[in-house]
């Protein structure tokens, strides 16, 4: 006998509509997955519900999403699993870069590393949670890296230095050309406008011209100076015209 992987959605929206009543923002299924948005400030009493009364028992997962043309252009994903039921579904709540959301380390305290997790990704602040800090990246590490505005350079990097002898953070210095990419987006298909992004300049669409190379002078032919006679090339030096006294051939 086969099962399915999964249970049926069937009734899901139903019964969590039932239950959750006013803090239900939206339902909706896609692809197969049932999504709930909920309220922010009623998140810990929803996961409440769907973990006691849905029977939701386990947290898997919690994500970050970031859309910057909304408003609260952040989204918390929770994901949830119904060991019972072989069913799964999705929570989702929506948040700024100030505005913190609820933790839920207390229904679930393994939420505590996923929500550092979001929180060194993408900034966002978690009301409640004791332990609140970089998890992926290092300590001394600028901006969030998952948000669609920061740069693909990032702000720092870091080295080693023999003069100090330990890790020492600078700003990312673009010693390379190429890696100008004002002429494009690295978001493709972005519509808006990201920091430091040079298409904010009334120019024309496309790469930059590059700087023409400078011309190389003409190079100059050596001339070797005029050679200078050899010692022995005068008459008088090799004995020319002299007579042999001795008739053997040897010159005086």
């Amino acid at each position: 006998m086969t099962f399915p992987r999964f249970a049926s959605n069937d009734g899901v929206i139903e019964a969590a509509t039932a239950a959750l009543g006013a803090r239900l923002v939206e339902t909706r299924e896609c692809v197969g997955e049932i999504a709930l948005h909920v309220e922010r400030a009623s998140l810990v009493e929803t996961m409440r519900i769907l973990r006691d009364e849905l029977a939701y028992q386990q947290l898997m997962e919690i994500a970050g999403v970031d859309y910057p043309d909304r408003a609260e252009r952040f989204e918390v994903v929770y994901c949830l699993l119904s060991v019972t039921r072989n069913h799964r579904i999705r929570v989702h709540v929506a948040t700024d870069e100030v505005a913190p959301v609820p933790s839920v380390t207390g229904l679930w305290p393994v939420a505590g590393w996923l929500e550092r997790e979001v929180f060194d990704m993408y900034g966002v602040l978690f009301e409640g949670n004791a332990d609140l800090r970089r998890i992926l990246t290092d300590y001394g590490f600028r901006g969030h890296p998952q948000r669609k505005d920061f740069p693909l350079t990032g702000y720092v990097e870091l080295r080693y230095s023999e003069k100090h002898k330990r890790v020492v953070y600078e700003p990312v210095k673009l010693a390379q050309d190429f890696r100008s990419f004002d002429f494009m987006s690295p978001w493709e298909g972005a519509d808006y406008i990201l920091p430091g992004d040079e298409k904010v300049s009334p120019v024309e669409p496309g790469a930059p011209t590059p700087a023409p190379a400078k011309t190389a002078p003409e190079p100059v032919v050596a001339t070797s100076p005029p050679p200078t006679p050899k010692t022995t090339d005068s008459p008088a030096q090799t004995g020319e015209g002299k007579a042999d006294p001795l008739g053997d051939g040897a010159k005086k």
